[in-house]
Protein backbone atom coordinates (compact mmCIF):
# COMPACT_ATOMS: atom_id res chain seq x y z
CA UNK A 1 0.00 0.00 0.00
CA UNK A 2 1.77 3.08 -1.20
CA UNK A 3 0.23 5.98 1.42
CA UNK A 4 0.98 9.38 1.40
CA UNK A 5 2.95 11.12 3.25
CA UNK A 6 0.58 11.12 6.15
CA UNK A 7 1.01 7.16 6.11
CA UNK A 8 -2.92 7.02 5.10
CA UNK A 9 -3.99 5.79 1.33
CA UNK A 10 -7.00 8.31 0.49
CA UNK A 11 -9.98 7.48 -1.45
CA UNK A 12 -12.21 9.81 -2.84
CA UNK A 13 -15.33 9.49 -4.34
CA UNK A 14 -16.88 12.00 -6.36
CA UNK A 15 -20.62 11.83 -7.45
CA UNK A 16 -24.05 12.70 -7.17
CA UNK A 17 -27.02 12.32 -5.23
CA UNK A 18 -28.47 8.84 -6.55
CA UNK A 19 -25.27 7.02 -7.83
CA UNK A 20 -24.56 5.48 -4.53
CA UNK A 21 -21.40 6.40 -3.91
CA UNK A 22 -22.10 6.61 0.13
CA UNK A 23 -22.86 2.84 0.07
CA UNK A 24 -19.39 2.22 -2.27
CA UNK A 25 -17.37 3.87 0.18
CA UNK A 26 -19.14 2.10 3.12
CA UNK A 27 -18.47 -1.41 0.78
CA UNK A 28 -14.72 -0.37 0.33
CA UNK A 29 -14.04 0.15 4.32
CA UNK A 30 -16.03 -2.64 5.08
CA UNK A 31 -14.06 -4.57 3.27
CA UNK A 32 -10.88 -3.71 4.00
CA UNK A 33 -11.00 -3.46 7.69
CA UNK A 34 -13.17 -5.97 8.81
CA UNK A 35 -11.65 -8.51 6.33
CA UNK A 36 -8.07 -7.51 5.45
CA UNK A 37 -7.31 -6.17 9.05
CA UNK A 38 -6.54 -2.68 7.64
CA UNK A 39 -7.14 0.51 10.03
CA UNK A 40 -9.50 3.03 8.08
CA UNK A 41 -12.33 5.31 8.48
CA UNK A 42 -15.16 6.64 5.99
CA UNK A 43 -17.38 9.33 6.19
CA UNK A 44 -19.23 11.23 2.86
CA UNK A 45 -20.12 14.88 3.02
CA UNK A 46 -23.46 15.93 0.66
CA UNK A 47 -25.43 18.95 1.44
CA UNK A 48 -29.28 18.12 0.89
CA UNK A 49 -29.92 14.43 0.44
CA UNK A 50 -31.74 14.48 -2.98
CA UNK A 51 -30.62 12.98 -6.46
CA UNK A 52 -28.20 14.93 -8.42
CA UNK A 53 -26.82 17.03 -5.66
CA UNK A 54 -23.08 16.79 -4.96
CA UNK A 55 -21.60 14.38 -2.99
CA UNK A 56 -18.20 13.09 -1.87
CA UNK A 57 -17.25 10.17 -0.31
CA UNK A 58 -14.08 9.46 1.42
CA UNK A 59 -12.06 6.42 2.41
CA UNK A 60 -8.99 6.25 4.16
CA UNK A 61 -6.73 3.30 4.55
CA UNK A 62 -3.52 2.48 7.01
CA UNK A 63 -1.88 -0.57 8.49
CA UNK A 64 -3.45 -2.49 11.49
CA UNK A 65 -1.23 -1.01 14.02
CA UNK A 66 -1.46 1.92 13.25
CA UNK A 67 -4.36 4.72 14.13
CA UNK A 68 -6.69 6.88 12.39
CA UNK A 69 -6.50 10.15 14.58
CA UNK A 70 -8.60 12.32 11.46
CA UNK A 71 -11.64 12.81 10.05
CA UNK A 72 -11.20 15.94 8.09
CA UNK A 73 -11.63 15.54 4.28
CA UNK A 74 -8.99 14.00 1.91
CA UNK A 75 -7.19 16.65 0.53
CA UNK A 76 -4.66 14.89 -1.20
CA UNK A 77 -5.88 11.12 -2.49
CA UNK A 78 -4.19 8.47 -4.35
CA UNK A 79 -7.18 7.32 -6.31
CA UNK A 80 -10.24 9.72 -6.91
CA UNK A 81 -13.43 7.96 -8.76
CA UNK A 82 -15.65 10.31 -10.66
CA UNK A 83 -19.08 8.41 -10.93
CA UNK A 84 -20.38 11.20 -13.60
CA UNK A 85 -18.05 12.34 -16.52
CA UNK A 86 -19.57 15.98 -16.04
CA UNK A 87 -18.47 16.47 -12.56
CA UNK A 88 -14.47 16.01 -14.14
CA UNK A 89 -14.27 19.22 -14.88
CA UNK A 90 -14.54 20.67 -11.97
CA UNK A 91 -11.53 22.18 -9.97
CA UNK A 92 -12.55 21.05 -6.95
CA UNK A 93 -13.24 17.46 -7.94
CA UNK A 94 -9.77 16.75 -9.54
CA UNK A 95 -8.11 19.12 -7.07
CA UNK A 96 -5.06 17.20 -5.25
CA UNK A 97 -3.98 14.96 -7.59
CA UNK A 98 -0.67 14.31 -7.42
CA UNK A 99 1.54 12.46 -10.14
CA UNK A 100 1.48 9.32 -8.28
CA UNK A 101 -2.31 9.45 -8.11
CA UNK A 102 -5.17 7.79 -10.11
CA UNK A 103 -8.25 9.08 -11.20
CA UNK A 104 -10.95 7.20 -12.38
CA UNK A 105 -13.87 8.35 -14.87
CA UNK A 106 -16.74 6.93 -15.90
CA UNK A 107 -16.98 7.67 -19.28
CA UNK A 108 -16.92 5.85 -23.41
CA UNK A 109 -13.95 8.01 -23.99
CA UNK A 110 -10.45 6.84 -23.96
CA UNK A 111 -8.29 7.61 -21.30
CA UNK A 112 -6.19 10.24 -23.08
CA UNK A 113 -9.04 12.40 -24.27
CA UNK A 114 -10.06 12.33 -20.71
CA UNK A 115 -6.30 13.39 -19.18
CA UNK A 116 -6.43 16.45 -22.03
CA UNK A 117 -10.01 16.93 -21.34
CA UNK A 118 -8.78 17.37 -17.51
CA UNK A 119 -6.12 19.81 -18.25
CA UNK A 120 -4.08 18.20 -15.72
CA UNK A 121 -0.11 17.71 -15.37
CA UNK A 122 1.42 14.24 -15.15
CA UNK A 123 -1.13 11.41 -13.65
CA UNK A 124 -2.52 8.14 -14.21
CA UNK A 125 -6.21 8.28 -16.03
CA UNK A 126 -8.61 4.83 -15.49
CA UNK A 127 -12.09 5.10 -17.62
CA UNK A 128 -14.34 2.67 -17.74
CA UNK A 129 -18.00 2.72 -19.27
CA UNK A 130 -20.10 2.16 -15.25
CA UNK A 131 -23.16 3.37 -16.42
CA UNK A 132 -22.54 1.08 -19.81
CA UNK A 133 -21.81 -2.58 -17.54
CA UNK A 134 -24.59 -1.76 -14.84
CA UNK A 135 -27.14 -0.99 -17.30
CA UNK A 136 -26.42 -4.42 -19.37
CA UNK A 137 -26.48 -6.10 -15.92
CA UNK A 138 -29.41 -4.48 -14.23
CA UNK A 139 -27.67 -3.20 -11.81
CA UNK A 140 -26.16 0.33 -10.42
CA UNK A 141 -23.02 2.71 -11.11
CA UNK A 142 -22.21 2.27 -7.79
CA UNK A 143 -20.73 -1.24 -7.49
CA UNK A 144 -19.11 -0.65 -10.66
CA UNK A 145 -16.94 2.07 -10.17
CA UNK A 146 -16.20 -0.08 -6.88
CA UNK A 147 -14.79 -2.75 -9.08
CA UNK A 148 -12.99 -0.11 -11.06
CA UNK A 149 -11.80 1.54 -7.59
CA UNK A 150 -10.64 -2.21 -6.37
CA UNK A 151 -8.65 -3.03 -10.03
CA UNK A 152 -6.69 0.52 -9.47
CA UNK A 153 -5.98 -0.66 -5.35
CA UNK A 154 -3.88 -3.34 -5.42
CA UNK A 155 -3.55 -3.91 -1.68
CA UNK A 156 -7.22 -4.21 -1.52
CA UNK A 157 -8.78 -8.24 -2.21
CA UNK A 158 -11.54 -8.42 -4.93
CA UNK A 159 -12.60 -11.50 -2.36
CA UNK A 160 -12.98 -9.41 0.60
CA UNK A 161 -15.13 -6.67 -1.41
CA UNK A 162 -17.11 -9.31 -3.09
CA UNK A 163 -18.07 -11.21 -0.15
CA UNK A 164 -18.77 -7.64 1.63
CA UNK A 165 -21.60 -6.71 -1.91
CA UNK A 166 -23.00 -10.50 -0.90
CA UNK A 167 -23.91 -9.99 2.77
CA UNK A 168 -24.65 -6.18 2.34
CA UNK A 169 -27.65 -6.65 -0.29
CA UNK A 170 -28.55 -10.31 0.88
CA UNK A 171 -30.18 -8.62 3.86
CA UNK A 172 -32.65 -6.50 1.62
CA UNK A 173 -32.24 -7.33 -1.52
CA UNK A 174 -31.01 -10.71 -2.68
CA UNK A 175 -32.45 -10.50 -5.72
CA UNK A 176 -30.15 -8.19 -6.82
CA UNK A 177 -26.62 -10.15 -5.02
CA UNK A 178 -25.64 -11.86 -8.24
CA UNK A 179 -26.45 -8.54 -10.85
CA UNK A 180 -24.03 -6.33 -8.44
CA UNK A 181 -21.32 -8.93 -8.26
CA UNK A 182 -21.41 -9.47 -12.25
CA UNK A 183 -21.30 -5.57 -12.36
CA UNK A 184 -18.13 -5.47 -9.92
CA UNK A 185 -16.28 -7.87 -11.40
CA UNK A 186 -16.56 -6.54 -15.00
CA UNK A 187 -15.81 -2.81 -13.96
CA UNK A 188 -12.82 -4.54 -12.23
CA UNK A 189 -11.80 -6.22 -15.43
CA UNK A 190 -12.53 -3.44 -17.96
CA UNK A 191 -11.13 -0.59 -16.62
CA UNK A 192 -8.31 0.92 -19.00
CA UNK A 193 -5.49 3.06 -17.06
CA UNK A 194 -3.09 5.07 -18.72
CA UNK A 195 0.24 7.04 -17.42
CA UNK A 196 0.78 10.42 -18.64
CA UNK A 197 3.89 11.74 -17.59
CA UNK A 198 3.94 14.79 -20.34
CA UNK A 199 3.14 18.44 -19.12
CA UNK A 200 1.50 19.64 -22.23
CA UNK A 201 -1.99 20.38 -20.43
CA UNK A 202 -2.12 22.63 -17.73
CA UNK A 203 -4.94 23.09 -15.04
CA UNK A 204 -5.44 23.77 -11.68
CA UNK A 205 -4.93 19.68 -10.75
CA UNK A 206 -1.47 18.60 -9.52
CA UNK A 207 0.70 19.23 -6.41
CA UNK A 208 -0.52 22.49 -5.43
CA UNK A 209 -4.06 20.85 -4.39
CA UNK A 210 -7.05 23.02 -3.74
CA UNK A 211 -6.73 26.54 -3.20
CA UNK A 212 -6.22 27.94 0.68
CA UNK A 213 -9.68 28.84 2.19
CA UNK A 214 -10.69 32.45 2.21
CA UNK A 215 -8.69 34.73 4.15
CA UNK A 216 -10.58 37.58 5.70
CA UNK A 217 -9.15 40.17 3.17
CA UNK A 218 -10.70 37.31 0.36
CA UNK A 219 -14.15 35.98 1.98
CA UNK A 220 -17.34 36.60 0.21
CA UNK A 221 -19.91 39.08 2.31
CA UNK A 222 -22.01 36.84 4.23
CA UNK A 223 -25.16 35.54 2.88
CA UNK A 224 -24.32 36.48 -0.65
CA UNK A 225 -25.55 33.46 -3.07
CA UNK A 226 -22.93 33.82 -5.59
CA UNK A 227 -24.17 30.83 -7.88
CA UNK A 228 -28.04 31.35 -7.80
CA UNK A 229 -30.46 28.28 -8.48
CA UNK A 230 -32.56 30.45 -10.63
CA UNK A 231 -30.61 31.38 -13.12
CA UNK A 232 -31.31 31.70 -16.67
CA UNK A 233 -27.37 30.23 -17.74
CA UNK A 234 -28.05 27.12 -14.74
CA UNK A 235 -26.74 24.15 -15.75
CA UNK A 236 -27.99 20.73 -14.95
CA UNK A 237 -26.53 18.23 -17.13
CA UNK A 238 -24.29 17.36 -13.62
CA UNK A 239 -27.37 16.16 -12.10
CA UNK A 240 -28.34 13.82 -14.45
CA UNK A 241 -28.38 9.94 -13.98
CA UNK A 242 -26.77 9.16 -17.52
CA UNK A 243 -30.39 8.82 -18.98
CA UNK A 244 -31.99 11.18 -21.39
CA UNK A 245 -35.37 11.78 -23.16
CA UNK A 246 -35.14 12.23 -26.52
CA UNK A 247 -37.74 13.96 -28.88
CA UNK A 248 -39.19 13.00 -31.97
CA UNK A 249 -41.43 15.81 -33.71
CA UNK A 250 -43.21 13.37 -36.30
CA UNK A 251 -44.66 11.37 -33.21
CA UNK A 252 -45.67 14.39 -31.57
CA UNK A 253 -49.51 15.85 -30.77
CA UNK A 254 -48.52 18.77 -28.98
CA UNK A 255 -51.00 17.57 -26.17
CA UNK A 256 -49.10 19.55 -23.42
CA UNK A 257 -48.79 16.68 -20.85
CA UNK A 258 -45.23 16.73 -20.69
CA UNK A 259 -44.90 20.24 -19.86
CA UNK A 260 -47.76 19.65 -17.24
CA UNK A 261 -44.90 16.93 -15.25
CA UNK A 262 -41.70 18.67 -16.30
CA UNK A 263 -40.19 20.39 -12.73
CA UNK A 264 -37.57 22.61 -14.36
CA UNK A 265 -39.92 24.28 -17.68
CA UNK A 266 -37.13 22.91 -19.92
CA UNK A 267 -39.24 21.88 -23.27
CA UNK A 268 -39.34 24.52 -25.55
CA UNK A 269 -42.81 25.92 -27.22
CA UNK A 270 -43.42 28.00 -30.16
CA UNK A 271 -46.45 29.80 -31.21
CA UNK A 272 -46.73 28.56 -35.39
CA UNK A 273 -49.57 30.54 -37.54
CA UNK A 274 -51.60 28.17 -39.67
CA UNK A 275 -53.10 28.80 -42.94
CA UNK A 276 -56.77 29.51 -41.50
CA UNK A 277 -55.81 32.24 -39.52
CA UNK A 278 -55.30 30.76 -35.97
CA UNK A 279 -52.27 30.37 -33.49
CA UNK A 280 -50.75 26.97 -33.07
CA UNK A 281 -48.55 26.26 -29.69
CA UNK A 282 -45.80 23.34 -31.02
CA UNK A 283 -43.10 21.72 -28.99
CA UNK A 284 -40.11 22.68 -30.42
CA UNK A 285 -37.91 20.17 -28.86
CA UNK A 286 -35.27 20.08 -25.13
CA UNK A 287 -33.22 22.63 -23.71
CA UNK A 288 -31.06 19.97 -22.23
CA UNK A 289 -29.18 22.17 -19.87
CA UNK A 290 -32.00 22.27 -17.72
CA UNK A 291 -33.20 18.83 -17.90
CA UNK A 292 -32.16 17.15 -14.85
CA UNK A 293 -32.91 13.40 -16.44
CA UNK A 294 -36.22 12.90 -14.23
CA UNK A 295 -37.50 11.19 -17.12
CA UNK A 296 -41.43 12.36 -16.24
CA UNK A 297 -42.08 13.49 -19.02
CA UNK A 298 -41.60 9.61 -21.10
CA UNK A 299 -44.14 8.21 -18.44
CA UNK A 300 -46.97 10.87 -19.40
CA UNK A 301 -46.19 10.82 -23.31
CA UNK A 302 -49.50 8.98 -24.86
CA UNK A 303 -47.57 9.02 -28.30
CA UNK A 304 -43.76 7.84 -27.51
CA UNK A 305 -42.89 11.06 -29.16
CA UNK A 306 -40.84 11.36 -26.05
CA UNK A 307 -38.31 8.24 -25.58
CA UNK A 308 -35.42 7.05 -23.37
CA UNK A 309 -31.86 6.69 -24.24
CA UNK A 310 -28.71 6.71 -22.49
CA UNK A 311 -26.65 9.97 -22.49
CA UNK A 312 -24.13 10.15 -25.31
CA UNK A 313 -20.94 12.59 -25.35
CA UNK A 314 -22.41 15.74 -27.16
CA UNK A 315 -25.97 14.66 -28.23
CA UNK A 316 -27.39 16.87 -25.70
CA UNK A 317 -25.02 19.95 -26.48
CA UNK A 318 -25.93 19.14 -30.48
CA UNK A 319 -29.67 18.27 -30.06
CA UNK A 320 -30.41 21.18 -27.59
CA UNK A 321 -33.32 24.00 -28.36
CA UNK A 322 -32.64 27.18 -26.61
CA UNK A 323 -35.87 28.04 -23.77
CA UNK A 324 -34.55 31.58 -24.05
CA UNK A 325 -33.34 31.58 -27.38
CA UNK A 326 -33.17 35.74 -27.25
CA UNK A 327 -30.80 36.04 -24.57
CA UNK A 328 -27.53 36.94 -26.96
CA UNK A 329 -24.83 40.07 -26.09
CA UNK A 330 -25.58 41.23 -22.04
CA UNK A 331 -28.30 38.82 -21.93
CA UNK A 332 -30.93 41.24 -22.15
CA UNK A 333 -33.63 41.05 -24.83
CA UNK A 334 -35.41 43.52 -26.57
CA UNK A 335 -38.86 44.87 -25.14
CA UNK A 336 -40.53 43.89 -27.96
CA UNK A 337 -39.16 40.18 -27.84
CA UNK A 338 -39.24 40.05 -23.33
CA UNK A 339 -42.71 41.40 -22.71
CA UNK A 340 -44.83 38.42 -24.69
CA UNK A 341 -42.02 35.55 -23.49
CA UNK A 342 -42.77 36.86 -19.68
CA UNK A 343 -46.43 36.92 -20.00
CA UNK A 344 -46.17 33.38 -21.05
CA UNK A 345 -44.22 32.44 -18.45
CA UNK A 346 -46.02 33.67 -16.26
CA UNK A 347 -49.41 31.98 -17.71
CA UNK A 348 -47.51 28.65 -18.17
CA UNK A 349 -46.67 28.68 -13.83
CA UNK A 350 -50.01 30.43 -13.39
CA UNK A 351 -51.33 27.30 -14.80
CA UNK A 352 -53.22 28.72 -17.45
CA UNK A 353 -52.69 27.65 -21.15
Amino acid sequence: MAAGSDGFFGIRLESIGGLGAHLAGQLLAEAGVLLQGLNGAHFSSYGSEKKGSPVKSYVRFCAGEQDVRTSSPIGRPQVVAVFHEALAGDPNVIAGLGPDSTIIVNTTATAEKVWRRLGIGPARVGVVDAMGIAAQEGSRVNTAMLGAVVAACPFIDPAAVRETIRATFQRKYPHLVDANIRTFERARHELSVQAFHGEEAKGTAGATGAPAAYGYLEAPIGGTILNPGNSVLKDLTASRQGFIPIFQRDACVDCGLCDLVCPDFCLVWEEEPHESGRSFVRLRGIDYRYCKGCLKCIDACPTLALTEAREEEGYAAAHTVPLYSWIEGDGRPSKAVAEPVQANLGSRRNGSS
